[in-house]
């Protein structure tokens, strides 16, 4: 899942029956949840969009990601 150029990786928890993630390739640490995909990208959306206000409030530059999962090629 990406979002104004952050990634996230997505998983699922069986015993809450809820989606959950982390944003990927920053040291920041960055993580949403949802029931449902459409939850979850709202939740992922929502976050991204507070991370780069609140650094924008404490006059912080927000960290970039360092390398993009889905960008990477496979040899063979």
């Amino acid at each position: 899942m990406k979002y104004k150029g952050y990634e996230a990786k997505i998983e699922y928890d069986d015993e809450d029956r809820l989606f959950f993630g982390r944003v990927i390739n920053i040291k920041d640490v960055i993580v949403f949840d949802g029931l449902s995909v459409d939850e979850l990208e709202q939740s992922f959306h929502k976050v991204i969009d507070e991370y780069l206000t609140d650094c924008q409030v404490l006059n912080k530059t927000p960290e970039k990601p360092t390398f993009e999962l889905s960008s990477s090629t496979n040899a063979g």
